[in-house]
């Protein structure tokens, strides 16, 4: 299932509106409660388990890093 970039991206400029989801230092400009609200959305969004383990500054290093780690959640779910 092929995530739609712009639709993730969306939705996490709707609830954290100060962050540049453009960035590729994405990570850097995350606290921990922007950390939770995108785990949250995300989780909310696609009906998958996010939790504290998948917050690495790898999986929030950029958008693109967040798709797949979306994608792989889908896939893994089935």
């Amino acid at each position: 299932m092929e995530i739609e970039k712009q639709k993730i991206k969306a939705l996490l400029e709707d609830v954290l509106p100060l962050v540049d989801f453009d960035s590729d230092f994405l990570f850097a400009e995350l606290d921990s409660l922007g950390v939770t609200t995108i785990l949250m959305t995300l989780s909310t969004e696609f009906g998958i388990e996010l939790e504290a383990i998948d917050a690495t500054p790898k999986n929030l290093k950029s958008l693109d890093n967040i798709v797949k780690m979306v994608e792989a959640k889908i896939n893994a779910k089935g």
